[in-house]
């Protein structure tokens, strides 16, 4: 079958020829329809990631995918041949024809809405839902700064957290102001010309997209016992146990993130690294925020799968890319 693939880290994308996938006893085998591309990718693709995601090279790139059930394995019992699914797959792949995927990492797609848009959401929604629901327990009536908002995480956070009952400030260009006022956004400011840290104060939780300087000047807006979450960097000991990093991995990502823990508890509020991990259950639950209208995909550009490569490339000019093995290339939002 067809795929598109790396050989060696930071070595071009391209396309092989590669065998069909092996279907494990609790696998579903999906026919691709869509691929969501991420940040995720290009860093796999540069071995950023190679000290906690062991992967053997050559590998095929992806995570998210929407498609059709072809096929499943003899312990699967959720679905069957010709449903609509969609999922953010523990195992990388999903730029190809086909792929198994775990059953317990899926859910159905969405009804009302196309497999391009499905296959936008795994990942983001996903990460939303674990630092908003999952980590900072957003409640009703709580304030919630999340950064980026124009980006692909940020469109979702922004829904999420509105859906949630929380007021939400986000930073954004002045171009992206009316769009992400569209999505909910209560308090907008234009990173460019205004200063965050200046204009809000005790915010119960940020999500930070970020890292670096902008995660530390926002432990300064958040009220005594918040919480950032932050899912640029920098890691910490907790993700690298998570992940099951070796002592001394655990030891370098401690001391990567000592000085943003220590001012976070000299401010008296906490500082957590979020690195998403796949769930059907959760994804379950997106769904049906999506069949309901709380939630609406935002997909920026969509490529044929022919163009995985350019696809790629467009990652650096941010918001959501598809690639779709039904739909020729164009700008959809």
């Amino acid at each position: 079958m067809r795929a598109f693939m790396v050989e060696q880290y930071k070595g071009p994308v391209r396309e092989a020829e590669v065998p069909e996938p092996v279907v494990g006893e609790h696998d579903v085998l999906i026919e691709v329809r869509a691929a969501g591309l991420n940040q995720l990718d290009e860093k796999i693709r540069q071995g950023e990631l190679r000290q906690v995601l062991r992967y053997e090279l050559p590998l095929i790139l992806g995570h998210d995918v929407a498609g059709t059930v072809i096929a499943t394995g003899k312990a699967a019992k959720i679905f069957t041949p010709g449903d609509e699914v969609y999922a953010r797959s523990s195992r990388i792949g999903t730029f190809a024809e086909r792929i198994a995927v775990a059953e317990e990492d899926l859910a159905r797609k969405p009804a009302g809405i196309t497999f391009e848009e499905a296959a936008s959401l795994p990942l983001v929604a996903l990460t939303a839902w674990q630092a908003l629901v999952e980590r900072a327990n957003l409640q009703k009536g709580q304030r919630v700064l999340i950064h980026a908002g124009a980006g692909s995480v940020g469109t979702i956070a922004i829904q999420l957290a509105k859906h949630l009952g929380a007021t939400v400030a986000t930073t954004v260009s002045a171009k992206d102001a009316d769009f992400v006022r569209e999505l909910g956004a209560d308090e907008i400011i234009d990173y460019r010309t205004q200063d965050f840290e200046q204009l809000l104060t005790g915010y119960d939780v940020v999500l930070d997209s970020l890292g670096g300087d902008n995660l530390a000047k926002s432990l300064k807006v958040l009220r005594p016992g918040g919480k950032a979450i932050g899912i640029a960097d920098p890691p910490d000991q907790a993700f690298a146990k998570e992940v099951g990093a070796n002592k001394l991995l655990q030891l370098v990502m401690a001391v990567l993130s000592r000085r943003i823990r220590k001012q976070a508890r000299q401010l008296g509020v906490t500082y957590e690294f979020l690195f998403m991990h796949a769930t059907g259950n959760q994804l379950r639950s997106i769904t049906e925020l999506v069949d309901k209208g709380a939630l609406r995909p935002v997909v920026r550009r969509v490529f044929g799968f022919d163009q995985t490569v350019p696809a790629m490339q467009s990652l650096a000019t941010g918001g959501k890319t598809v690639i779709s093995r039904t739909t020729q290339t164009g700008e959809s939002a």
